[in-house]
């Protein structure tokens, strides 16, 4: 997956995260919205370590086609 197709992805969920979050208000969210709302930011996590790892790779010289997904145990673990 090319940096191009993974910031579009981000996009797309950065757009869905949005209305998800602008639909809490007021009334907020149902069980099932909740829970997309979750798979979504889990999601997006995701995507920011996987263009970062693709970034890290190309600036040492390596092949960003080697950096892979990692689990969301695992992204969701890191510090902020």
């Amino acid at each position: 997956m090319a940096d191009s197709e993974i910031l579009g992805r981000i996009d797309e969920l950065i757009a869905e995260e949005h209305e998800l979050r602008s639909r809490s208000v007021g009334v907020g969210l149902t069980g099932t919205d909740k829970d997309r709302l979750t798979t979504v930011e889990q999601a997006l996590d995701q995507c920011w370590d996987l263009l970062r790892q693709r970034r890290a790779k190309s600036e040492f010289h390596e092949n960003p086609e080697d950096a892979q997904a990692r689990p969301v145990s695992e992204v969701e673990s890191y510090r902020q």
